[in-house]
């Protein structure tokens, strides 16, 4: 027994012996592709020296002699950090991620085929202005030169997850960085999803109500054009929503881009000069989607977010200009529902006639199974949508097929100009100049220079017949002629605000235009709560300071609970034992005293917003699944704040969908709000126990910024993943969207990954932070040093200085020309 006691013993100790030798292994190699900021490298593809100095945020300064240069340098700088970042990005795009991560990408593949991106992309590249395309080139070279380093020096195969997947690297040519432009202009736009959404609506509910829970702005009367069940013989789907695939970059309903963008003149500011804040929004990543850089050209420096991928500064300032994005909403997708000939399905009818489509075969690479051959399909609209691709087999009648129309697949769309020019604008009238070859993504430009601010929409809208059957709302049919776009709507017709004699400039995804069809813009906006609590901050100060509007922008007061909880809980507070006498009385007392008191403020340390969000989510799972069933009902997962109030309000009846129809008895929106509460609570005591006042906001509103890979790797997700508590809610300022899906409905999944604030008055005092860290790399100390001070709403200075950048250089790394 003694002997087999100490055989066990040392066959313990070798299995931990060997267990740390494989992690040491394991470390070695992982270690090896961390990038060594202090060094000197001798590349292809230079005129001359560029040196690229990490400030201690490891923020790259890049200098060189020429702009080529510069955007070479930024190249290599981004393929230092984000190289597996950029690699997905690119086969996202190529629709080749099947090749890596085999069947659970393949229908985000064949959807990426099918439109197109990568194709389109090649052709943008030839569009693009002279200098555009040498900056592409040029920093593309930067790139390859990285990989030729990370090959001849064999460092760890340039990051860490390349030890998993392949470890095969193409060369980066400038239509992979357009195509990346064009990725990020599908994550921002969701109107074909949101037309699908209102189809399905319409199946289901008669057009008052219809408008309940898609309110319209500007609004239609629900006669003035056919809802979708009156252009298409279809009954309602009620089926539950197919699971989301790995990695698909189409926004869910109401998940598209989202942001914050305000700017106050000289006469509005203390500092008798400008100011500029802006915090874009989209899903939240591990690392996030943004990169700080600092980019010095021969005629001065830029300073600001990047994405990695694409060459220049996407939203900063220069040393005269700044300007910041805000996703516009601009409706530019349309869903075509093209009927098939019953005789020979290769045809589809036209306005003219039976024509045939137009169809390209294509093979996609499935892991280590036979790749697969694909028929892809167009018709004179746009491609033919695979499967339930956003959503719309699910409203597609049987003998028809889905194209899809969309701006961003012009290929002659200008963007990647707008990008390069901006950077070099010196002022608004330049800015704008900058705007007139972009088309997709539409977005609203807020700038400002040193005295003057202003507010335009970039990018263009399709211009609609006014006789449309679905005012771009819903899919319609496409072998109606009345219905195809007539190009696009003129630059001078897309809204501005210029110089405005307020002094301030202002949007949160908000509604620009008040213009009727076809130069509204979007019937489906945004914002329609944070824009208010903005206003009254902006308002409240004469005068503006760089504080101001970083305590603005850190805002997490909600303005939807200051309206809905008086309106939901209008019969409940004060009235002694609260309803009824059963389990949850304590906790129903308590909860509803401190929600009397409560002021909306959304703090990570209280229980009033769990409580809040709880029974608001529960309160509409209540009122919509009599009337849309179980299945639609749990896709209504995320807040619709203006159905809630005009429920409680009655607008036009809208008080009807607190009546369950199938019960003997008549519910009132009371009844509604009680079992809404209950329910509420009884979720929140069997999660996070029987104390009120243990209950944390923060335990339940986890930012989950996820490695999009090593994420879902256990063990391994502990270090990939950066996950902590945050403030903030769907619709403050300081955004948090919720996930709204099990296991943490709770979640913020969707948040500002980039802030900053630009004084004209002491530029060099303007802020930045992004969400995670510079580095993509997990071993990196830069991967998520950052995180904490995003959290906590706290920025990190960055200079145009050269000499501040060198006195507190981390590292500086020369890249030669070969052979010097």
């Amino acid at each position: 027994m003694a002997t087999l006691f100490k055989w066990l013993v040392r066959a313990f100790v070798g299995l931990i012996v060997l267990g740390l030798l494989v992690l040491a292994l394991v470390w070695y190699l992982a270690s090896g592709s961390l990038p060594q900021y202090d060094n000197r490298v001798e590349v292809t593809g230079l005129g001359s020296t560029v040196e690229i100095v990490r400030d201690h945020n490891a923020v790259p300064h890049i200098f060189a002699e020429t702009d080529e240069d510069v955007y070479f340098g930024l190249g290599y700088a981004h393929a230092q950090d984000r190289l597996w970042q950029m690699t997905v990005l690119r086969r996202t795009a190529q629709g080749r991620l099947s090749e890596i991560f085999g069947e659970a990408t393949f229908d985000t593949d064949v959807l990426l085929r099918t439109l197109d991106i990568y194709g389109v992309a090649r052709q943008m590249v030839e569009h693009q202005s002279p200098d555009t395309q040498a900056a592409l080139r040029a920093y593309s070279a930067g790139v390859n030169a990285r990989l030729t380093q990370v090959r001849e020096e064999a460092l760890g195969r340039g990051s860490p997850e390349f030890f998993l997947f392949s470890r095969e690297i193409s060369p980066w040519t400038p239509a992979d960085s357009v195509a990346v432009n064009r990725l990020m202009a599908l994550q921002l736009s969701g109107h074909a999803v949101s037309e699908v959404r209102r189809a399905e609506l319409s199946l289901l509910l008669p057009p008052d109500r219809l408008l309940d829970i898609m309110p319209e702005a500007p609004r239609l009367s629900s006669l003035a054009q056919p809802e979708f069940a009156d252009l298409f013989d279809m009954q309602p789907a009620n089926t539950p929503l197919p699971l989301r695939q790995a990695l698909d970059p189409v926004a869910e309903f109401g998940m598209a881009g989202a942001s914050n963008a305000w700017a106050v003149d000289a006469s509005r500011s203390a500092s008798d000069s400008s100011l500029l804040a802006n915090d874009p929004h989209l899903g939240l990543s591990a690392p996030t989607i943004w990169m700080l850089a600092r980019l010095e050209f021969p005629g001065g420096g830029a300073i600001g977010g990047t994405i990695p991928g694409m060459p220049g500064i996407i939203a900063g300032r220069n040393e005269s200009f700044a300007w910041g994005l805000t996703t516009a909403y601009t409706d530019d997708q349309d869903l075509y529902i093209e009927k098939l000939n019953p005789d020979d399905p290769s045809e589809y009818l036209t306005p003219d006639g039976y024509a045939a489509l137009t169809s390209r075969e294509v093979l996609i690479g499935v892991g280590d199974a036979p790749a697969r051959t694909v028929t892809l399909r167009r018709t004179r609209h746009g491609p033919v949508l695979p499967g339930d691709a956003f959503g719309a087999g699910r409203i597609t009648p049987p003998g028809h097929v889905a194209a899809l129309a969309w701006t961003a697949l012009d290929p002659t769309d200008r963007s990647m100009d707008t990008l390069i020019e901006m950077q070099h604008a010196r002022n608004i009238d330049e800015g704008r100049r900058a705007l007139r070859g972009m088309i997709a993504p539409s977005q609203n430009f807020t700038m400002a220079d040193a005295n003057t601010v202003a507010m335009v929409v970039g990018g263009l809208a399709p211009l609609r017949q006014d006789s449309h059957q679905g005012m771009g709302r819903i899919p319609v049919p496409g072998w109606v002629a009345q219905n195809d776009w007539q190009g696009y709507v003129t630059r001078d017709q897309m809204p501005a605000d210029i110089d405005p004699r307020s002094g301030l400039v202002l949007n949160t995804n908000n509604r620009t235009t008040d213009r009727a069809f076809p130069y509204h813009l979007s019937h489906v906006w945004g914002d329609t709560q944070r824009i208010q609590r903005a206003r009254r901050l902006l308002a409240e100060r004469e005068f503006h300071t760089v504080d101001s509007f970083v305590e603005a922008q850190t805002d997490i007061v909600s303005q939807t609970a200051r309206i809905l909880l008086p309106l939901i809980g209008r019969d409940l507070w004060w009235t002694g034992s609260p309803v009824e006498d059963d389990a949850l009385a304590p906790l129903r007392q308590v909860a509803l005293e401190r929600l009397a008191e409560w002021n909306g403020e959304m703090s990570e340390h209280g229980p009033e917003p769990l409580i809040y969000a709880a029974w608001v989510r529960n309160l509409q799972r209540h009122l919509v699944r009599d009337e849309l069933g179980g299945a639609m009902a749990d896709r209504m997962t995320r807040l619709q704040p203006l159905f809630i109030e005009r429920v409680f309000r009655d607008v036009d009846g809208a008080s009807e969908w607190c009546n369950i129809s199938t019960s003997q008895v008549e519910e009132t929106c009371g009844d509604m709000t009680v079992r809404a509460l209950n329910d509420a609570l009884a979720e929140l005591r069997d999660t996070y126990g029987t104390r009120v006042e243990a209950w944390r906001w923060g335990d339940a509103h986890l930012a989950m910024q996820e490695h999009e890979v090593l994420g879902r790797i256990p063990g391994i997700a502990l270090i990939a993943s950066i996950v902590q508590p945050t403030g903030g809610g769907d619709d403050t300022l300081m955004r948090g969207r919720l996930s709204g899906a099990q296991p943490n409905p709770y979640a913020n999944v969707h948040a500002s990954g980039l802030r900053f604030v630009v004084d004209f008055g002491d530029p060099e005092n303007s802020r930045y932070i992004i969400s995670t860290g510079q580095s993509g790399h997990v071993l990196s100390r830069h991967y998520d040093d950052l995180a904490v001070l995003w959290r906590r709403g706290e920025y990190i200075p960055m200079s145009l200085s050269e000499d501040r950048a060198r006195a507190d250089a981390i590292g500086v790394t020369r890249l030669v020309p070969r052979g010097q």
